[in-house]
């Protein structure tokens, strides 16, 4: 059992997730890591190193039981979670009188009940230990929808999180966990095709694509940052900061 402390993430084989966990594992965080199969979390294990201080718990998210057995083996492992970063998600861009039901059923699975089971599991070992902290990962768009984006369903799921990242964060303060929320805007990662860069570089007055790194530098922040609570940080180059 390690005395470090430890991070559970969600969606942590590639990507975002991927970025997090690393940030997490440099700062000598015990990390267990979840995502859908086992063989994506043994290639994040190797590119991390093998660190032994990462722990793979594969499952889809969005069903109660995968939460259930992420806190289980963290516990096992680590004998405490202290950081639950709930960044599983996805992005469907289709307009929202195009999306069929299975694609309203797979976003709302993932953006939805893949933040409500994890958060409900790992908030009780929180608050029986009057210590903990939950950053979510939501999307700048939510904050600020654009009609050059076609991300209804982003607003209306990452919304949804945005303001339960505030009511939460006053409902659990008395326990001393809180809980904050990044909001990414649009991130170089292989979710977005090369030859899309140049119109998402536009989308904010950096006129540049964001870095995973920099998203896991400030869910690291909130996350250790003990006097924030309730709050929604866009990391978005000034996005969501108004017009330009």
């Amino acid at each position: 059992m390690s005395s470090n402390k430890t991070a559970i993430v969600t969606g942590a084989s590639s990507g975002l997730g991927f970025a997090i966990a690393k940030a997490f594992l440099d700062l000598g965080y015990n990390v267990v890591g979840n995502a859908r199969t086992q063989e994506r979390l043994d290639t994040a294990h190797a590119e991390l190193g093998n660190s032994d201080r990462f722990l793979g718990v594969a499952g889809d998210i969005s069903l109660p039981e995968t939460a259930e057995r992420l806190l289980d083996h963290a516990l096992e492992a680590f004998g405490k979670v202290d950081v639950l970063v709930n960044n599983a998600g996805i992005f469907v861009a289709r307009d929202f009188i195009d999306f069929t039901a299975a694609e309203i059923d797979a976003v709302i699975d993932t953006n939805l009940r893949g933040f409500i089971y994890p958060t409900q599991v790992v908030a009780r070992h929180m608050v029986s230990r009057k210590e903990g902290s939950i950053v979510n990962v939501t999307a700048s768009v939510s904050m600020q929808p654009d009609r050059n984006v076609p991300g209804t369903m982003a607003v209306l799921t990452k919304g949804g999180l945005n303001a339960v990242t505030r009511g939460l964060s006053i409902e659990l303060s008395r326990h001393n966990v809180r809980v904050n929320a990044v909001a990414p805007g649009v991130i170089d990662t292989p979710m977005h095709s090369p030859e899309t860069h140049e119109f998402l570089s536009a989308l904010n007055p950096a006129g540049r694509l964001g870095t995973p790194e920099e998203i896991a530098e400030a869910v690291v922040y909130l996350a250790q940052a003990s006097f924030i609570n309730g709050v929604v940080l866009p990391v978005d180059g000034g996005g969501t900061a108004g017009r330009w």
